[in-house]
């Protein structure tokens, strides 16, 4: 396993100073990174150092903008790469502030990469937060557009936290994302998710705490039903896990890190493979000893992007280079 070896709508109008500093520093993340799919040689994922904060601060004010390298609808998959990628976001958060390092990563390796924003409303910086059926339909929608505009036949799906658990998930089984029966007409061949929150998730013992309570509805109400949808034994997951954790003819891939405290516990992250279906769950920390990206990080850990590379293309993985990431900040 190559990985084991480890070596050394309506965007709102800016808003006076915090918006022309937000657009100064993410700037650099834009330029140079539509176009056709080309790879250069085996690049490096970038080192994020001020990277999170700023694409957080970015997408809060710019809500429906996609990442440097996604959404170039003039993109076509290259015979290396033939599906091209779509990138899911986790909840409460969007594209632009959870893929500003992995989408110009994937692009750089030649990739077409696409990333929706879903689940919420135009305008508000805060999506992933409506019913995750719903939210299934809305990926479901825009798949089909990527497929259509691309000429592809399937895609590869990347996704984050939600992103990557129930939402995806929801879309392959009950959305049209596979066909169980003839399984060559899938839409989508590969899921790999970073901390998905597969199987419901207690959020450090939070989301025990208001279920015992009687107070998910509640705080839903407040949050969105994604809330409550991904808690322990919701009537998502109940569903979702019904008959299994997977589809036939897709390939999924987990990392998860042992310092989530959101997707907890993290081995809720795991899935098993059912037939004609492969799973590989990895720990970030196996791979990486070192590694100390959270749940909220992991999107922007370069050990964790350097999976997501190889699990995209397993037939030419390489060894993980291994560096130091931080809970909170990357790296």
């Amino acid at each position: 396993m190559a990985d084991r070896k480890v070596s050394r709508s309506r965007p709102h109008r800016p808003r006076g100073r915090w918006a022309t500093l937000c657009a100064g520093v993410a700037l650099p993340l834009a330029l140079g990174l539509t176009g056709t799919a080309t790879a250069s040689a085996d690049p490096a994922p970038p080192r994020p150092v001020l990277d999170v904060a700023a694409a957080a601060a970015y997408g809060l004010v710019h809500p429906e903008a996609a990442p440097a390298g996604a959404d170039d609808w003039s993109c076509r998959p290259s015979r290396e790469h033939p599906r091209p990628v779509v990138l899911l976001h986790g909840s409460a958060a969007n594209a632009y502030a959870n893929w500003s390092m992995l989408a110009p990563y994937l692009k750089s390796l030649g990739h077409c990469v696409f990333a929706p924003n879903y689940g919420g409303t135009p305008g508000n910086p805060f999506k992933a937060t409506g019913p995750i059926p719903k939210s299934a339909r809305q990926v479901a929608r825009y798949v089909d557009r990527v497929l259509k505009a691309t000429g592809a036949r399937k895609v590869d799906l990347v996704g984050h936290s939600q992103g990557g658990g129930p939402t995806p998930r929801w879309y392959l089984r009950f959305e049209g994302g596979t066909d169980p029966a003839q399984p060559k007409r899938n839409k989508v061949r590969r899921l790999i998710a970073l901390a998905p929150s597969n199987h419901g998730g207690d959020i450090s013992g939070v989301g025990t705490v208001t279920g015992r309570l009687g107070l998910d509805p509640a705080v839903s109400a407040v949050v969105g039903q994604a809330w409550s949808d991904q808690m322990v034994g919701s009537a998502v997951n109940r569903r979702l896990d019904r008959d299994g954790d997977t589809q036939p003819g897709v390939s999924y891939t987990v990392v998860s890190t042992r310092y989530d405290l959101f997707a907890t516990p993290y081995r809720n992250n795991f899935l098993t493979a059912g037939p004609g279906a492969t799973v590989r769950n990895i720990l970030i920390q196996d791979v990486c000893p070192q590694d100390m990206s959270d749940h909220l990080s992991l999107a922007y850990d370069t050990n964790a992007a350097q999976l997501v590379r190889n699990a995209l293309d397993p037939a030419h993985a390489r060894p993980v280079r291994c560096g130091l990431t931080l809970p909170l900040l990357g790296g």
